[in-house]
């Protein structure tokens, strides 16, 4: 069927209309497209930040758990002067006191400047700094049996760790019997490492009361 130009020109705006809706469905198809799949990824990133929340959210009550646990014993290891500046004059009076309550014959002593120290056996330390003091120690004994008391009583709960590096131990007068008379029979030089920890610059803990 042939259409004359009278059909067409009855034709014109149907088709034209025709046209206009297939070209706005399309639009419509496009937009609508477009619009889910921005909505899925706009959910998927909300889910992203809400996984990474509930992850912040475990690991903050993990760590509460693990400062509630290991806080008291940190503490206390500030309180025997193993964490912080270290403390002389505590030393120092320590000896004295181990000297006088094992009743011991007079000890000469020295400590080096502090330095740092870097042993094996502490290769990761988390940020903090082990330090060492180096005590020399010279005393006379009755027998060896002072000087394994001593270094127990100065090894107490609440004395800074140390450890004992070096010891010589000579016998006085030799050729001489050792007697149980209140005498001096041996000589002995050591050398003690006092350790201290340093804390990271950024953290701070109050020693316990």
């Amino acid at each position: 069927m042939n259409l004359e130009k009278q059909d067409w020109q009855k034709l014109q705006t149907p088709l034209l209309v025709l046209g206009a809706v297939v070209v706005a469905g399309i639009l419509l198809f496009g937009f609508a497209r477009y619009f889910s799949q921005s909505q899925a990824l706009a959910l998927q990133n909300q889910q992203g930040l809400l996984n990474a929340a509930r992850q912040r959210y475990q690991l903050s009550g993990a760590e509460k758990e693990m400062i509630a646990e290991y806080l008291p014993k940190y503490q206390m290891l500030i309180s025997k002067g193993f964490v912080g500046e270290e403390q002389r004059i505590a030393w120092v009076e320590h000896l004295r006191e181990q000297h006088k309550t094992q009743k011991l014959f007079g000890i000469k002593y020295g400590i080096s400047p502090q330095e740092k120290y870097t042993p094996a056996f502490a290769a990761n330390l988390g940020g903090f700094t082990l330090n060492r003091s180096v005590m020399k120690l010279e005393l006379d004994m009755l027998h060896e049996g002072d000087l394994l008391q001593l270094t127990e009583g100065l090894n107490s709960r609440h004395a800074a760790p140390f450890i004992l590096r070096d010891c010589e131990i000579t016998r006085i007068n030799a050729g001489r019997p050792l007697g149980n008379q209140l005498i001096a029979n041996l000589h002995a030089q050591c050398e003690l490492d006092w350790l201290t920890l340093r804390e990271p610059a950024s953290a701070y803990v109050s020693p316990a009361p």
